[in-house]
């Protein structure tokens, strides 16, 4: 069993209660911001991860009173936008909407050109969504076990999605098989949105989806899910049952949203980000918002609390992806 010893949402142990202090207030620069901010988001628009950048985007030029511009840089599983944001001048005005795939990439490949730790300075981490198996509503199996025993006695037949290799669907989906002892084609995608919309056109079979990134069809009608991976059923999901109901242990991988700055940005800019996406985060036509995407917010990190929290997952997804075999160049 892969565990995650104090990842709260992520791990497959309980997270032990998080610090009650919150982050030391430091000085903050009156001066900052004195011009537009860029947030760059390293998959297309439309998935969950443009998302939640565009609501806080909107909330922060309103607090800052300064246009925060959403640059999309799709591609190599969000490492061209993460090596854009780590290589930027670190005063503040290019920000990082990264999500789980982070941690993994400090893993899963061998030469990247930043440090996925190291090279950023946390700010605060903002929503968070569980990881649910949808597939074509003409898919054949309905429920989780019937699932498992098609995939079984068709191994390498069906194929799933990903946003890109080593993104938090692939590693789920890995994840799945090593627990069920099934066997899949893995294809994939630049970004949740060309993923569902293979899906929905059937030129793949499933997808171990970020629920926010599904949402909208799975109301319309228009994908299937089978199971979510979440302690309880998601109230946005109530008639899904989750993995453990359909037999699957120990099966759980949501995805995280959070903001990162390039390392050596003051901490005083780093303060006022993270003060105004707070406010942002605990107001209530946020949360609203987060909740029709099918993301939940997440009010309690901090710039401290979200540095650990990465260098903790780096740690726990080695053990992953050393157990899948899996490697990028």
């Amino acid at each position: 069993m892969i565990t995650f010893p104090t990842r709260r949402r992520l791990g497959l142990l309980t997270l032990p209660l998080l610090l009650a202090a919150a982050a030391p207030v430091r000085a903050q620069d009156p001066g900052y911001p004195g011009q537009p901010i860029r947030m760059v988001v390293g998959f297309p628009a439309g998935g969950p991860t443009d998302v939640a950048a565009r609501v806080i985007a909107d909330k922060l030029a309103r607090s800052m009173g300064q246009p925060v511009i959403v640059d999309n840089r799709p591609g190599a599983n969000a490492t061209i936008a993460a090596e854009a944001v780590a290589r930027a001048k670190p005063d503040g005005y290019t920000i990082l909407m990264a999500a789980t795939n982070h941690t993994i990439n400090a893993v899963l490949y061998k030469n990247l050109k930043f440090d996925s730790e190291k090279g950023f300075a946390p700010i605060t981490e903002v929503a968070v969504a569980p990881t649910v198996l949808v597939v074509n509503p003409r898919f054949p199996a309905k429920t989780l076990p019937e699932f498992i025993a098609l995939v079984r006695a068709k191994p390498g037949k069906y194929s799933y999605a990903s946003a890109g290799s080593g993104g938090t669907p692939h590693l789920s989906a890995e994840m799945f098989k090593q627990l069920t002892g099934t066997s899949m084609l893995h294809i994939p995608y630049k970004g949740a949105a060309p993923a569902v919309a293979d899906l929905l056109g059937g030129q793949v079979d499933l997808y171990f989806a970020t629920l926010g990134s599904v949402l909208p069809q799975l109301q319309g009608g228009q994908l299937r899910a089978i199971a979510v991976a979440a302690p309880r059923r998601s109230k946005l999901l109530p008639q899904v049952p989750t993995f453990l109901e359909g037999g699957v242990e120990d099966f759980r991988l949501d995805s995280w949203y959070g903001l990162l700055a390039p390392a050596g940005t003051p901490s005083g800019i780093v303060d006022r980000l993270y003060t105004e996406i707070s406010k942002a985060v605990n107001s209530t036509d946020y949360q609203e918002k987060l909740e029709n995407a099918g993301l939940e917010p997440v009010k309690d990190s901090n710039p401290q609390r979200f540095a650990e929290q990465i260098s903790e997952e780096i740690t726990a997804f080695r053990k992953v992806v050393r157990a899948s075999n899996l490697t990028i160049d």
